[in-house]
Order: structure tokens, then C-alpha cells, then sequence
């Protein structure tokens, strides 16, 4: 993860937080490193799951799979 973004991300947090607030340039940029941050994010953990790897009582290994979605249950 880049730790300039971060940075950057919790600068603009911080000042959005103070009584001057947010430029409307500001916000797009912090919009966009928001979306860039989530997005790296997501590429590392769905990296860490491709490398699981279930091993079941006999021994035998096999990936960690996606289920299906079946939408929500209602009770």
C-alpha cells in the first residue's frame, strides 16, 4: 500500500474536519484517492485468498473457492 496515499487521504480528512473545510477540487481529490485506496485494497486481499489452501481430513489439498451467491435469506 502506498503510504503516500494514505497520507494524503488523512490529510485531507483531517482539514475536512476543521472550520475552513474542503475545496470542491479537494473533495474530488480525496473522492479519487478514496476510490484508488479501496481499490488496492481489495487487489491485496483478494491476493492473500488466492493463496489459501484448504487441506481436509484425508490429507488432500484443494483452493479456497467462491460460493455461489444466493442473494439475501429472508426469515
Amino acid at each position: 500500500m502506498d503510504q503516500n496515499l494514505v497520507k494524503r487521504i488523512n490529510e485531507l480528512a483531517k482539514k475536512a474536519k476543521s472550520p475552513e473545510g474542503l475545496t470542491e477540487q479537494e473533495r474530488e481529490e480525496q473522492k479519487q484517492l478514496r476510490q484508488a485506496y479501496l481499490k488496492q485494497f481489495r487487489a491485496g486481499f483478494q491476493a492473500q485468498l488466492d493463496n489459501i489452501v484448504l487441506m481436509d481430513e484425508n490429507g488432500n489439498k484443494r483452493p479456497l473457492r467462491k460460493k455461489p451467491y444466493n442473494g439475501l435469506k429472508k426469515h
